[in-house]
């Protein structure tokens, strides 16, 4: 009897339609079917170009707050789908554990007074970094990880930070849209060569991070 299910859609498959410049979505947190998203404009950051604003770097150098990378992916993960929509199902969700267990998904996380505040995710390939999601539970904390994530992209020698999309959030942060055409460019240009997301190391302090933007930007 022939089988009509669509093929079991495995981390290999996806990072395939990465490398195309295409990505998943569902529909809901309880949808098992995904669907696949190729933007006429697609929404980047631009790295040399992200903006830490004067009320951001005071609330960065205030401190009180950790930053880890890799150290609750799942946590992540969670945060960025607890909200009443999300396109973060179960399928989803299980994909991105895997691609994280082969080292091609990662996270970084915000960290206050023990607890997991806020933090961001996204795939790598190539020298391509591809933002999934984000998420916060305190004031600034999306914005702290965003910060400290373009600052590693940089050391790491990242050349293209895919937003998929963008908002208005994003874009007073320095993220753009650019065509489809210009995106499939700059991504097979990333493509070619290597970066390591685990490579740098965590700054010393909020300083660090806010003087080489400061220098890049």
């Amino acid at each position: 009897m022939k089988d009509d299910r669509e093929p079991f859609l495995t981390p290999e498959l996806l990072l395939s339609a990465y490398a195309s410049g295409v990505f998943p979505m569902s529909e809901g947190r309880d949808d098992p079917e995904i669907f696949w998203v190729d933007p006429r404009l697609r929404g980047i950051f631009p790295l040399d170009r992200f903006h830490i604003s004067r009320s951001l770097a005071k609330r960065m150098r205030r401190g009180g707050f950790g930053v880890s990378v890799n150290a609750d992916f799942e946590g992540v993960l969670r945060g960025c789908a607890d909200r009443d929509e999300t396109w973060i199902s179960g399928v989803i969700h299980d994909l991105y554990v895997q691609l994280h267990d082969l080292g091609h998904a990662h996270s970084l996380e915000v960290w206050m007074e023990g607890e997991l505040v806020g933090g961001v995710y996204g795939v790598t390939l190539g020298r391509a970094f591809f933002g999934e999601s984000m998420f916060s539970r305190r004031t600034d904390a999306s914005k702290i990880a965003l910060a400290y994530l373009v600052d590693r992209l940089n050391l790491a020698g990242f050349t293209l930070f895919d937003t998929q999309f963008i908002t208005s959030h994003l874009a007073s942060l320095g993220a753009i849209e650019i065509p489809r055409a210009e995106y499939h460019r700059l991504l097979h240009e990333a493509l070619q060569g290597h970066a390591d997301f685990t490579a740098p190391e965590l700054p010393h302090s909020p300083s660090e991070v806010i003087q080489r933007s400061t220098q890049t930007s």
